[in-house]
């Protein structure tokens, strides 16, 4: 039985500061919801329980005694809240005035609405045009470079068309951030929350296509604006290629998840021939930077 209308949910990771700033953020601008903050330390022991106890008492605290992923600290919190619905939200992030209120109001007065995003803001106050994507597919991978995306920003195969329309009311969209998502408890219960097989990355690219598997709808709501200072957890490693190996494992297994083991082989494939591709294109272009 649901007793309150939110329950927010925060995974944190040698984050402290950021989830001092996200926290502080959300006590200043949430008003008349009765809502719970649960924070999850994915064994960073980084004094994040510390400072929530002495500052912000109200809060939930759960101390993981083991890195459980972000996928396995927040069904680890979700089984514990008692909202109708859950917003993840990422302890870098800044609320923005009524942000959240806007969230609720969108996915509640759609009945067909199973999960919606907010508009990301860089630090810089500038758009983080990652708030929503296209699902991933071996297409859109292969093809994915920032240059790409600066000359055809528009391209279906990014799935950001939504951010470029002057529409204030929510739209419909393929999958958004998972910095910031918001459920209906229902919804969550009925795809049983993350999928605990990855790691890191693409567990919000695996619970959109859950929730679109029910039926549901996504939503992004462009009036409601999160500041999402990216990377205050995963700039912590300091091996540069961490990431991209992490990315490419989790992409694997969502490709063999959703779309077969043949397909997850064609990505694999097509990954190597990408990155041997970039290599070559750096071999020969290294003369000119030598000899301008």
């Amino acid at each position: 039985m649901c007793y309150l209308d939110l329950s927010i949910i925060i995974v944190n990771w040698k984050s402290k500061e950021f989830v001092r700033k996200c926290l502080s953020s959300i006590y200043v601008n949430l008003h008349s919801l009765r809502y719970e903050v649960i924070v999850v330390d994915n064994a960073s022991y980084d004094g994040c329980g510390e400072m929530i106890r002495a500052e912000f008492p109200s809060v939930v605290f759960i101390q993981s005694s083991r890195n459980l992923g972000f996928a396995g600290a927040n069904n680890l919190a979700f089984v514990r809240c008692r909202g109708r619905n859950v917003l993840f939200l990422n302890p870098d992030t800044e609320i923005r005035g009524p942000a959240i209120q806007q969230l609720i109001s969108a996915l509640e007065s759609r009945q067909d609405a199973g999960m919606v995003g907010a508009r990301l803001l860089n630090t810089d106050l500038s758009l983080q045009t990652t708030c929503i994507t296209a699902l991933p597919s071996i297409l859109n991978q292969a093809l994915d470079s920032q240059h790409l995306r600066s000359c055809f920003p528009k391209w279906p195969i990014w799935g950001k068309q939504a951010l470029f329309e002057s529409c204030s009311t929510p739209i419909a969209v393929e999958a958004i951030s998972g910095a910031c998502m918001l459920a209906k408890r229902e919804v969550l219960e009925q795809v049983g929350c993350f999928t605990t097989a990855y790691f890191m990355y693409a567990e919000d690219m695996d619970l959109c296509m859950k929730v679109a598997m029910t039926g549901a709808r996504i939503y992004y709501v462009p009036d409601a604006i999160i500041v999402h200072h990216a990377g205050g957890s995963s700039s912590q490693h300091k091996d540069n290629n961490f990431s991209n190996i992490v990315l490419r494992e989790s992409l694997i297994r969502f490709f063999g998840l959703y779309r077969g083991y043949f397909y997850a082989n064609m990505y694999r494939l097509s990954a190597a021939v990408v990155s041997f591709g970039r290599m070559m294109l750096l071999i020969l272009m290294s003369p000119i930077a030598i000899y301008p």
